[in-house]
């Protein structure tokens, strides 16, 4: 089954005092493990950035801007959204339809947001779902529906996407699965 690895949203804002991801805490160097597998494996890469007029992704911004090292590493196609699914209006499904992938697999972020939402969304299209558990990451929210640790909100998430969308399971097993395919 062909696959493509998506990496969503790793942009200078989660890595500032604004909204820095902090669950789990070697996120990042796992969605880099991943994407240099992915290289190496030829497994497509979807770089993915959120994008508005204003406020912490707006275009242009230091913030928006992908991290340096997501930016340096090749891709295959570099998806900009305005909203949490990375389907949403933008040409993803029909690139990997044209392509021929069959099984997507999910790492970037935030776990709860633009992580769940395109992995639903891609499950929902027919597409077959890894979700990378330790190469996604949140942080701890309070809003007036109350609060939650990020720990807690991640896990949760990865229990959901378990039960119904994906097969979730760390980047040291993917890995060893992408070499035993190979």
């Amino acid at each position: 089954m062909k696959r493509a690895l998506i990496v969503i949203d790793v942009q200078n804002v989660y890595f500032s005092d604004k909204l820095r991801v902090t669950w789990p805490e070697d996120s990042f160097v796992n969605i880099l493990c991943a994407m240099d597998e992915a290289i190496e494996s030829n497994i497509p890469i979807i770089v993915v950035q959120h994008s508005s007029a204003a406020g912490l992704f707006a275009k242009g911004s230091h913030g928006w801007e992908l991290h340096p090292e997501i930016a340096k590493r090749p891709y295959a196609l570099l998806v900009e959204k305005t909203l949490p699914g990375s389907f949403t209006g933008t040409q993803l499904e029909s690139w990997l339809r044209e392509n021929e992938i069959e099984r997507v697999v999910i790492a970037g972020y935030m776990t709860q947001m633009c992580c769940d939402t395109t992995s639903r969304q891609a499950f929902h299209l027919g597409f077959s779902v890894e979700f990378l558990s330790d190469a996604t990451g949140t942080l701890a929210f309070t809003n007036a529906a109350g609060s939650v640790k990020d720990e807690e909100l991640h896990r949760a998430i990865l229990v959901t996407q378990q039960f119904r969308f994906a097969e979730v399971l760390n980047t040291n097993d993917w890995l060893e699965r992408i070499k035993t395919e190979k």
